[in-house]
């Protein structure tokens, strides 16, 4: 039985609470939700904004590419076979292992690693672009480190491109339908979302940013910020993601997606 609360939560026991529930709810997320983001697929967001057709990353046959956060790899699995050179990492073993199975199920090997984003295993300047759909920025305490250490991993100019819980969803209980479209917390309450068990240790949590938060730590960690995509719930997709739904999706964001460059 786990206690949601907000609490504040240092690096290390964010890391620990999201290494502690991805191993842990890695197979049950995947039951859930396979179906939509396939095993070889490159799914930004519940919204279903998918990167064949939206190219928010330009062309990537040939180009070094690190994966922030892979979950199972699907991503990254997409990307090997679009001809990129991929690396991914997740701070979750289980989920990695479940990507082990993708590999042999699709016939698309990734190479992936076990790691925090405060603490990348690669040398400085490695990778041409970086990018991450819901992976660890949401999770860390100081997104503002971990986005310096992707910084640090990508060439001069190199590209970012990231997809998080768009902020304004803070602002609104999570229920997708239209009961959940009134405010009942503030916005500018950055207290993380934390789940406790039994003994009071925190086994999730989840950092919310303002939008001018998410600028001023990409600026802060070295980039130039392109583009800050809200994307609108398509007509006819009618699949509910926790808080995300039709209902909701088609008067206010439920996403953010940002470009960056390297400076």
């Amino acid at each position: 039985m786990v206690e949601p609360q907000r609490t504040e939560l240092t690096e290390a026991q964010s890391s620990r609470a999201s290494r502690t529930y991805w191993d842990s709810a890695a197979g049950e997320y995947l039951e859930e939700h396979g179906a939509f983001l396939g095993d070889d697929r490159f799914i930004w967001c519940p919204e279903g904004v998918d990167e064949e057709q939206a190219q928010l990353l330009g062309s990537t046959r040939g180009k070094r590419i690190l994966e922030v956060g892979c979950g199972a790899a699907q991503c990254a699995r997409w990307l090997t076979k679009q001809g990129a050179d991929v690396v991914a990492f997740d701070i979750s073993v289980e989920q990695l292992r479940i990507g082990r199975d993708l590999d042999r199920r699709t016939g698309t090997a990734v190479r992936t690693v076990a790691a925090d984003v405060t603490a990348i295993p690669f040398p400085d300047a490695t990778f041409d672009l970086a990018c991450s759909a819901f992976g660890a920025l949401p999770f860390v305490a100081d997104a503002e480190a971990a986005l310096r250490e992707i910084a640090r991993t990508l060439k001069p100019q190199g590209l970012l491109v990231f997809s998080v819980t768009h902020p304004i969803r803070w602002s609104l209980p999570d229920d997708p339908t239209p009961a959940g479209l009134r405010i009942t917390q503030s916005y500018f309450d950055r207290t993380p979302y934390v789940e406790v068990d039994a003994q009071g240790t925190a086994v999730y949590a989840e950092h919310h940013r303002t939008l001018g938060d998410w600028i001023q730590a990409l600026t802060g960690a070295g980039f130039v910020i392109d583009d800050l995509i809200e994307p609108e719930w398509p007509a006819g997709h009618d699949q509910v993601w926790g808080g995300w739904g039709p209902d909701r999706g088609r008067l206010i964001p439920g996403t953010a997606i940002w470009s960056a460059h390297k400076s």
